[in-house]
């Protein structure tokens, strides 16, 4: 049974800075593509940022503020976030696709981020 957990939401005041962070266990064989979601109040579920064998892009809104990062050999894909804005209020969900038998889609449960004064 593979799980991913993630960890790191909280409430931060606007301009400031939180680390997330995603772990993947269970039978895992490889892991290609790691992400992570947001779902704002009300909206649909959007990308925010992609990590595959190291080459990483973004969603346009948070170009230069984000970062994502991974480490393999603790099956742990990052989203480093700073000087945060109301707008990226949301649940933040990591996806990653993961190799048991076959390559299938795995989603986290979410966690919860607040930008507010």
């Amino acid at each position: 049974q593979v799980r991913l957990v993630e960890s790191g939401g909280g409430l931060v005041q606007p301009g400031g800075s939180l680390r997330l962070s995603c772990t993947a266990s269970g039978s895992i064989s490889a892991m290609t593509t790691m992400a992570w979601f947001r779902q704002g109040p009300g909206k649909q579920r959007d990308l925010v940022a992609r990590i595959t064998y190291g080459r990483t892009m973004y969603g346009g809104s948070v170009k230069g503020r984000f970062t994502i990062s991974r480490d393999n050999a603790r099956n742990t894909v990052y989203l480093d976030m700073n000087s945060l804005k109301p707008e990226d209020t949301g649940t933040y969900y990591c996806f990653a696709n993961i190799v048991v038998t076959t390559s299938e889609a795995y989603w986290g449960q979410g966690t919860q981020v607040t930008v507010s004064a």
